[in-house]
């Protein structure tokens, strides 16, 4: 006889390597509460107690953590944990080597797989880059498995890239992720591809246009009116309900134009970018112009301080003579409007770029629930967002707020950080960069 359904208690997951928290939306969507969200920077840790006021953030490298750690910060006691999920910088992975986990390169991964052990959740979620599923990184994957298999615990075989385009996100982005279960209990199944497309209109087009508020050029927020028709974007903006959402209702004003801080091009730049077919790629800066009945490109976070602080070349919007903004890349990635980033376009595509669209996140952390038998129900109370000054802080006071040294994350000096911000064309983002590379090499 089949056990019955639990609809009473939401389950918890434990986000490792949160960043901002796409893969924590996710799974809050799909009915867990996120207990606990581990990051290593001071920035991502300020945006995600912002945007999940009840999560305990536990601003630390997994290296540094165990498992009896996490559960005491986090107040979990004996609590039995549903899931773990995550991500590890894919960054470095080495190959080098008979078991590729044990070469310090791949440390993180390492980690994962350790603290998987050690907090017993009855699923694990690990996500990753397609790159991993091809050539010789299969050798690092299958050592990955080896030793989830060695921890106890059962791995869906074969496992599978998804593409957030088959799951409602405006976006062409193919990610890698491997599931598994607690021996002895059922094991989860891959999500089905949704049917049909959101196109790149449909996610920003009613988006009033940045430049058209001088506010925007020193602030990333402005209040004003507007219409939004598109049944994704009236759903992000929170003017019509998702019936496949089970996140806590967030209070927020949906008449304030968000995370857009402006971004400043020159004449000949705006012309280039008028000149430039939608689909096509603008030859000078190397930008993709978004096709407005097409899907967009891939987001992706470019580097952090500690490769020189690239910012990565970001789309030109289907219309207008500019990249697109911050919040015009989260509709983009499937965040609604009340999700906040912080203030800064470095950070705020960073956040963006470097995380999970929460849509895909929720497809799969579905059929976690799905195994787990639960049956989500919509909560009903309204939770408050976090302090604005959580946007706002700089690495310094990030690093504070939460205890860890200024230096946990490597620095930008004020002036690379501005040349890189401002950087509007291949050739001025080459000179800075290579300016910050020479700044971290000397400091």
């Amino acid at each position: 006889m089949a056990s019955s359904r639990k609809t009473q208690e939401r389950p918890i997951g434990i986000d490792l390597f949160a960043g901002a928290g796409g893969l924590s939306l996710g799974f809050e969507q799909a009915g867990f509460d996120v207990a606990a969200a581990v990051e290593i920077d001071p920035i991502h840790c300020a945006t995600h107690e912002y945007n999940f006021p009840y999560s305990k953030v536990i601003c630390a490298s997994v290296t540094d953590l165990t498992g009896e750690d996490i559960r005491q910060r986090a107040d979990l006691g004996n609590r039995q944990i549903d899931v773990v999920f995550g991500g590890a910088p894919c960054q470095g992975f080495s190959l080098i080597g008979k078991r590729t986990l044990d070469d310090p390169r791949n440390q993180l991964a390492s980690d994962y797989v350790r603290l998987v052990y050690e907090l017993q959740p009855r699923y694990f979620v690990f996500e990753n880059v397609k790159g991993l599923t091809v050539g010789r990184h299969v050798k690092f994957l299958k050592d990955m498995i080896k030793a989830l298999t060695d921890s106890g615990y059962d791995v869906v075989n074969p496992y599978e890239v998804l593409n957030a385009a088959h799951y409602g996100v405006p976006q062409s982005r193919q990610r890698l992720f491997l599931m598994g279960a607690r021996r002895g209990l059922p094991l989860p199944v891959y999500p089905e591809p949704y049917n049909g497309m959101v196109t790149v209109k449909e996610a920003i087009g009613d988006l009033p246009d940045a430049n058209e508020f001088p506010e925007l050029v020193d602030s990333d927020t402005v209040a004003t009116d507007w219409e939004t028709t598109s049944t994704y974007a009236r759903i992000l903006r929170g003017q019509q309900t998702d019936e496949s959402d089970y996140s806590f209702l967030r209070r927020f004003d949906n008449s304030l134009l968000t995370s857009s801080l402006r971004t400043k091009h020159t004449e000949l730049s705006q012309s280039r970018f008028l000149a430039t077919e939608p689909g096509k790629t603008e030859p000078v800066s190397r930008f993709r112009k978004l096709d407005p009945e097409g899907l967009c490109n891939t987001l992706r976070a470019g580097t952090d301080s500690a490769r020189g602080a690239f910012t990565s070349p970001r789309p030109i919007h289907p219309e207008l003579p500019r990249v697109i903004t911050v919040r015009e890349a989260a509709r983009l990635h499937s965040y609604p409007d009340w999700f906040r980033f912080h203030s800064t376009k470095w950070h705020g595509f960073r956040q963006v770029g470097n995380s999970v669209p929460p849509m895909l996140g929720r497809s799969v952390a579905r059929q976690i629930a799905e195994a787990l038998r639960y049956t989500p129900v919509h909560p009903a109370e309204h939770i408050n967002l976090g302090a604005d000054e959580l946007l706002h802080m700089d690495m310094s006071r990030a690093a504070k707020k939460f205890g860890v040294p200024v230096h946990t994350i490597a620095q930008r000096t004020r002036k690379t950080a501005k040349a890189v911000e401002q950087a509007e064309d291949a050739e001025q983002l080459t000179l800075a960069l290579q300016a910050a590379i020479t700044e971290e090499a000397n400091a």
